[in-house]
């Protein structure tokens, strides 16, 4: 038998010293962070400098040359305490960085990916589109060739893309038409495009229920021009590539779920043992702890689910399928418990001065980003043979 269900000592200490610096210098922010709707420039290198740049890039190319359990472990040590910083590593690492080292050549490897790794910059994954979301194929955004100049030229939109509108962005890895296949279907092509490239305008989007400390933004591509050298991978490469790297994010996703679902029993196990009804704690009544005994049992139940599948791809064996179910059971598992978390805290609950309520809130974008619930439903059903 192979299977350990015991943290090694590497992952206890990276456990410890991500849950202590979320603890200690994200925790005290997060709620003007959210409240403002602010992106912080300071504790995203801060991040940086605790190592959760690179996470899985190999140390050649300056990253931290993680496997993918502490990877997940570290996305979920933050999610414990917020989500917008853990969604900026998540997006950061899964969607930014890792396309760049799976898919880039030597030279594009060299070029981009140290200062990737060590807080300094970001990287963003330009796939979403207005009318492009869960049918990603239906990408609008065209890159026309330039064959006098050996350019491509870039026209189009993109929206909803994590760290593509901060001061630290440097690139976007971007989707687009290249032209069309014998079957009549659009090819599609990735390319590196700077965060400075000229006609690209880059609009941060506001008025967010959740994440709101977190960098989202607009991009709209007026015949942004990037050399040949700049298609990340072969041309016609582009879609494979992008589902590929949905399926490495389902596992950040997943873990950002079980981060959230566990600070929220946590949040909750604590207020049920301070408040009093009755003449007692209400973590006495039966109706509260049986709340308090589902949400510990599912978590249980998603966290074995989500580090079997991050063993699976660490071991580079299938795991498509396992990332599927964890993204699908975690985001779930994380709306119940914040859900639950905040129907225990009553009228408490609903104040945004508690962090339940932020929680609450948090946890309803894991259903719908990196394919909502529905589409993993769609692909776990496939892969089982329907």
């Amino acid at each position: 038998m192979s299977y350990s269900f015991a943290d090694s000592e590497e992952i206890k200490m990276l456990r410890e010293s991500v849950r202590d610096f979320a603890e200690k210098e994200i925790a005290p922010k997060a709620h003007d962070l959210d409240e403002n709707e602010e992106f912080s420039v300071e504790l995203t290198k801060k991040m940086g400098e605790l190592g959760l740049f690179g996470t899985v890039i190999p140390a050649e190319y300056g990253g931290q040359g993680m496997d993918y359990i502490q990877y997940v472990v570290a996305v979920e040590e933050l999610a414990r305490v917020d989500g917008s910083h853990a969604a900026t590593i998540a997006a950061h690492n899964s969607l930014g960085a890792a396309p760049l080292y799976y898919y880039g050549n030597e030279e594009q490897k060299k070029e981009y990916l140290p200062s990737l790794c060590d807080g300094n910059g970001l990287w963003a994954f330009g796939l979403t589109e207005a009318d492009a979301g869960s049918d990603a194929q239906a990408s609008k955004t065209k890159a026309e060739y330039d064959a006098a100049n050996d350019e491509w030229v870039i026209n189009g939109s993109k929206i909803w893309i994590t760290n593509s509108a901060s001061e630290l962005t440097k690139g976007i890895t971007v989707q687009a038409i290249t032209g069309k296949r014998d079957n009549g279907k659009n090819e599609l092509s990735c390319f590196i495009v700077p965060a400075d490239a000229k006609g690209l305008t880059r609009k941060v989007m506001h008025g967010k229920m959740m994440w709101r400390a977190s960098n989202t933004g607009e991009l709209y591509f007026d015949n942004v021009r990037v050399p040949n050298s700049a298609m990340l991978g072969n041309k016609g490469e582009g879609f494979k590539q992008m589902m590929e790297t949905l399926d490495n994010g389902r596992l950040s996703i997943g873990a950002m779920g079980l981060g959230l679902a566990k600070g929220a029993l946590d949040l909750t196990i604590k207020y049920a043992n301070e408040r009093q009804t009755f003449g007692k704690p209400i973590a006495k009544h039966q109706a509260v702890a049986f709340k308090l005994a589902e949400m510990a049992t599912r978590i249980e139940a998603a966290e074995g689910l989500l580090y079997k599948a991050a063993w699976l791809k660490q071991e580079g064996r299938d795991f498509q399928k396992h990332a599927a179910m964890a993204k699908l059971y975690c985001s779930e598992v994380a709306e119940y418990c914040a859900r639950e978390g905040q129907q225990t805290f009553g009228g408490y609950g609903l104040m945004k001065e508690y962090p339940i309520e932020r929680h609450y809130r948090d946890a309803a974008l894991l259903r719908i980003g990196e394919g909502t619930s529905e589409i993993q439903r769609l692909v776990i059903s496939r892969y089982i043979g329907c």
